[in-house]
């Protein structure tokens, strides 16, 4: 997989979540969107590589992950990540919400109609939204 197939496959998780959320497919929903930020967060990783060289065998086997945090430290944005944390509250609110969310809610039935709608908003809201602010990474 290359950069622009991270990317959209980050934007058609995207759309899955936004339809399972308008169905009331609440745990569906919540799920999809934390894949669209791994997506997009793995474009931001596969930005790093340049055509024909092989890659870092450690970064690639860190690559290998569901853990956005690690992702995050993989993809070089750590320190960029801080300062929006430090500058920007609302980011910092919706990196948290973002950062709950682990591939094993795949097994979540409970996972309500808030659950969802509050972390889609996080991923998507234009000024304060994770998926835009790796979009400018990516």
């Amino acid at each position: 997989m290359n950069r622009g197939d991270f990317q959209r496959l980050s934007r058609l998780r995207l759309i899955e979540a936004s339809a399972l959320l308008r169905l009331g497919h609440y745990p569906g929903a919540y799920y999809l969107a934390g894949y669209a930020v791994e997506c997009a967060l793995k474009a931001c990783i596969a930005k790093q590589t340049r055509r024909y060289d092989f890659p870092d065998r450690a970064q690639a086997a860190e690559s290998y992950t569901h853990d956005l945090s690690k992702l995050v430290r993989v993809a070089g944005l750590e320190v960029e990540l801080a300062n929006a944390l430090r500058s920007d509250p609302a980011f910092a609110l919706n990196w948290s919400l973002v950062t709950d969310w682990s591939e094993a809610v795949r097994y979540e039935v409970g996972l309500t109609e808030h659950d969802a709608k509050n972390l889609l908003a996080a991923c998507v809201v234009r000024r304060y939204g994770i998926l835009p602010w790796i979009r400018h990474r990516w």
